[in-house]
């Protein structure tokens, strides 16, 4: 046993690691005892900036610290010769260089920096380019150092042609760089604007740009940096404001408006609706009834009922104005955007010349051939499709779709609800192909998970969801000329969203999974429900059912087939 030495067990190492932690934590406990002391006392001096010096070198994250500091400095700052803060400002800046070696990524830290910078009397703003250049070099993702940088290039007016340049030199060095492909975004715009298009970025540079992403993405194509930025090239369209339906009855005396973004008509609203040049008073409401912003709004008048030819309906800001008239006999008239969602639906990508998303595209497939289970390429190729000509390539971005649900099946779920988009997208091109006011559609058996756009169909009379995976109506609301809604064979459990329906008269929601009468009370604000079917529905097993039914909704003619 003589002359060994004596090595300490497991037990005792794990103890003698916990005595230390104690330790440091009874002294760090007794520091910030002594910080909140003297911040309670206003004491802003030397010792507490000390004090707070020691507790940020440990764990720079602890923000309260830097505020203290904050308190301190503007305190000094006032206090002290110029020089002498001066001098203070440039002991914090390698203070937080300390810091920051402790946690790069400390969000406390580089916050501190740019407030240290922005009340320093001589800041150098070009040592502070230098120092992001060090740690970009050092981690090239820190997207904290990112945000520093352009901070620093904002207050020193670096020129944006130079930024570029660094963002395409950490480009071509590591195509995987986020951060520097994201930095290009913000710069484009600035050195070459679109002047027809604001925000986009002039058509030659874009194609260099193309060109840029494409080696990026063929070099690595399951990095998904590149692709992110593709997807920015291509943009997404910004269509105006607009009133895209406007439709008045003067039975049911209402109007309804169906704008191209939602928007939030105030009580005191800017909105004005005029008969024969006279204004008119009444009530706005959303189609849900919530006020909220809605891209469908109605207009109750204050009157019995509208009378007159012409209806104007304009925004204060001249932005928008539509009318609609009467002819004689009529009880309804509206008033219809041509080619809306044709617009719409072929223009998810920004208005870039056809030849250029066909390009793309050649790109896309040839890239496919090479990698075909590329989950970043198929969603890019779907994109471009749907651009192009969404009939067109239906049943390419249908396969296209599968491969992504191959691929990728925790984004099932995603991509199930996309497909149930480009669906109804679909129908309603079709349908407004064959008239320019839809009555009747159809988008039955199509595996729809979710339901979207169904501000396309406001006018529609006559709907077919039926079989289908739809477990929620979201949206229905906004049916408000329908008269007959079919839902058969789906797994719906609510139906909140069919509220305020004045012209449904039948609804049809066979082998659903409604399970309680409190469901169907939405349906007391569709006064013209005449025949109900709820088949195939737990509902249906609750004692004295049609009775109940009877006494909800009295005005029913017939329940499950079965006249009263």
């Amino acid at each position: 046993m003589h002359g060994r030495v004596k090595v300490r067990t497991t037990e005792e190492q794990k103890e003698a690691k916990r005595k230390e932690r104690e330790k440091k934590l009874k002294l760090y406990n007794g520091v910030t005892s002594k910080i909140w002391k003297k911040r309670e006392e206003k004491e802003l001096d030397e010792e507490a900036l000390g004090l707070t010096r020691e507790v940020l070198a440990a764990n720079p994250d602890f923000y309260t610290m830097w505020n203290f500091r904050k308190e301190i400095f503007l305190e000094m700052s006032s206090s002290r010769p110029k020089d002498n803060f001066q001098t203070l400002c440039s002991s914090e800046l390698s203070f937080l260089e300390d810091c920051l070696q402790v946690n790069p990524k400390s969000y406390g830290a580089w916050h501190h920096r740019c407030w240290i910078m922005d009340h320093m009397p001589q800041p150098d703003w070009k040592k502070e380019l230098k120092l992001c250049d060090i740690y970009l070099e050092h981690d090239e993702r820190n997207f904290h150092c990112w945000d520093y940088r352009r901070f620093v290039v904002a207050r020193s007016k670096v020129a944006a042609k130079d930024e570029l340049d660094f963002s395409t030199s950490k480009i071509s060095s590591n195509f995987s760089n986020f951060s520097s492909w994201h930095y290009r975004s913000k710069l484009l715009p600035l050195l070459y604007p679109d002047e027809k298009n604001t925000g986009r970025v002039r058509e030659d540079v874009l194609l260099e740009e193309y060109e840029l992403a494409q080696n990026a993405f063929f070099t690595d194509p399951n990095d998904q940096s590149a692709w992110f930025y593709h997807r920015w090239l291509l943009g997404r369209a910004e269509s105006p404001q607009n009133i895209n339906f406007l439709y008045a009855n003067k039975r049911r005396n209402m109007i309804l408006v169906v704008f191209a973004k939602p928007v939030l008509i105030p009580e005191k609203n800017n909105v004005k609706v005029s008969l024969d040049g006279q204004l008119l008073a009444g009530q706005w409401r959303t189609s849900s009834g919530q006020h909220v912003h809605s891209q469908v709004w109605i207009f109750t008048p204050d009157c019995d009922k509208i009378n007159g030819v012409t209806l104007d309906f304009n925004l204060d800001n001249g932005l928008v104005k539509k009318a609609c008239s009467f002819t004689e006999g009529d009880s309804e008239s509206w008033s219809k955007e041509t080619n809306v969602a044709a617009t719409m639906f072929s223009s998810q990508l920004s208005v870039e010349k056809s030849s250029v998303l066909a390009q793309e595209l050649e790109s896309c497939q040839q890239l496919l051939e090479l990698e075909p289970d590329n989950k970043w390429c198929v969603f890019t190729i779907i994109q471009l499709m749907r651009s192009l000509d969404p009939l067109r390539y239906e049943s390419e971005t249908d396969g296209h779709v599968n491969v992504l649900l191959k691929s990728d099946p925790y984004r099932a779920n995603y991509f199930h609800d996309l497909r149930s988009r480009f669906c109804i997208e679909n129908a309603i091109l079709r349908a407004e192909t064959a008239g320019n006011n839809v009555k009747t559609i159809d988008i039955s058996n199509k595996e729809l998970t979710t339901l979207t756009h169904l501000e396309h169909l406001v006018s529609v009379e006559e709907i077919n969801l039926s079989s289908n995976k739809l477990t929620s109506l979201k949206g229905c609301h906004m049916l408000q000329c329908a008269k007959k809604i079919l839902v058969d064979d789906n797994n719906i459990d609510s139906l909140q969203e069919l509220v305020r329906l004045p012209s449904l008269e039948e609804l049809s929601i066979k082998n659903n999974n409604i399970k309680s009468i409190v469901e169907l009370s939405n349906l007391t604000f569709s006064p013209n429900l005449t025949i109900l079917c709820l088949q195939g529905n737990p509902v249906g097993q609750i004692d004295g059912f049609q009775s109940v039914i009877k006494n909800l909704l009295p005005q029913l003619q017939a329940l499950n087939g079965v006249e009263f």
